[in-house]
């Protein structure tokens, strides 16, 4: 499904609440309810690296359980082509969901069936129909960081049960919908990560919106290629340079990197201004840029981050990401980070209780930001 960009004014965002599938179904007390949850936490040796996902799903389910509901989660995790893979069961979260979320049954990862990723209507029937138990009786969704996806557990149900937004769900659609219809000016984006392909939509939709965008990351060098500039063996899509020159030369406030740090193919780091020699990889931005975007996010009052300004899992290649991430810390004005690489530097940094809110979709935020709308969103309203 995809959804066309829209202008849309603060109230059009908002989505059914828990209130409204209580006042829908009447008394929740011995009512089944399917949440689909997002617990793709991060894996290491097969155990949880970051239980946060869980965790922030604990409001919602204790607000149903409260009220009588039984819960009955649903999840996926990790990426399974369709079929059951062990190292990608729920059965490696219960321990942890027992302990964060007592008394909430769980569905076996919905990605181990094709339906989901298909949005087969048969896979949707056999999970409002309780998935081999039950039928229940009222959906709700909390789980943003796969709103973005038209599969089978995020749209499918509302079409069938009574259905609302969790409380994390709720808090996502406030903040970005009012991000992307009434920010507080100077509106900041700062947009890094890899490639200027996966984001092209959603710059193109910002500079309608921002005062200002920052360019970082892999992608800068697509920018700053189409400038002119020899970028060595910087990552760079060649097929994005005449969209690259186009922005530019419509006068888009687009600020770029007027330095970077390079890597020699011997090994060796240096910091460089926009040109590189042959062979030479940019993998942050340097120290200037670093303290140039920085006053820039200090002079704004909203800021919005999405993708990192360098390699930063590489403590060689961490500064840049890292003064992004402080620079917001010690802002006043009211900061996003977007979730995705962003998301994890900042809590890597120690940053995340700096901002004012951490997004837990990283293509969701952007997509939702891009197209003022979701499919998952959608179906609840509709």
């Amino acid at each position: 499904m995809e959804l066309p960009a829209v202008e849309r004014d603060v109230n059009d965002f908002a989505v059914p609440t828990l209130e409204d599938l209580e006042a829908s179904v009447g008394d929740l007390d011995g009512k089944r309810i399917l949440v689909r949850c997002d617990f793709n936490v991060p894996l290491r040796d097969g155990e949880i690296a970051d239980d946060l996902r869980i965790k922030a799903a604990a409001p919602t389910i204790s607000w149903l359980q409260k009220r009588g509901a039984q819960v009955v989660l649903c999840t996926h995790l990790g990426r399974p082509d369709g079929k059951p893979e062990k190292r990608f069961s729920v059965e490696i979260l219960r321990s942890r969901i027992d302990v964060v979320i007592p008394g909430a049954e769980i569905i076996e990862n919905v990605r181990f069936d094709p339906g989901e990723t298909a949005n087969s209507p048969e896979f949707v029937r056999y999970l409002v129909e309780g998935a081999g138990g039950t039928a229940f009786d009222g959906y709700v969704n909390d789980a943003f960081g796969v709103s973005h996806r038209s599969h089978a557990s995020v749209v499918g149900p509302p079409t069938m049960l009574p259905s609302a937004a969790g409380r994390l769900l709720e808090k996502e659609v406030e903040v970005l919908g009012s991000m992307r219809s009434a920010p507080r000016r100077p509106f900041l984006a700062v947009l890094g990560g890899a490639k200027v392909s996966d984001k092209i939509g959603v710059i193109e939709s910002l500079l309608g919106v921002v005062d200002r965008l920052v360019i970082g990351g892999g992608m800068c060098f697509t920018f700053l290629k189409a400038l002119g500039n020899n970028v060595g063996d910087s990552l760079c899509e060649d097929d994005q340079l005449d969209a690259c020159k186009q922005l530019i030369d419509s006068g888009a406030p687009i600020l770029l990197p007027a330095d970077i740090t390079a890597l020699s193919p011997e090994g060796e780091i240096r910091q460089m201004g926009q040109s590189m020699p042959e062979g030479w990889k940019g993998l942050d931005i340097g120290p200037g840029s670093a303290a140039e975007f920085g006053d820039a996010i200090l002079e704004a009052k909203t800021v919005f981050w999405n993708g990192p300004m360098g390699l930063f899992e590489d403590s060689r290649f961490a500064a840049g990401t890292r003064a992004i991430g402080q620079a917001l810390a010690d802002s006043r004005a009211f900061t996003v980070v977007g979730g995705g690489d962003s998301a994890a530097a900042v809590a890597e940094f120690g940053l995340s209780p700096y901002m004012d809110h951490v997004s837990t979709g990283g293509g969701a935020s952007l997509e939702f930001l891009e197209l003022g709308d979701l499919p998952g969103l959608a179906a609840l309203r509709n």
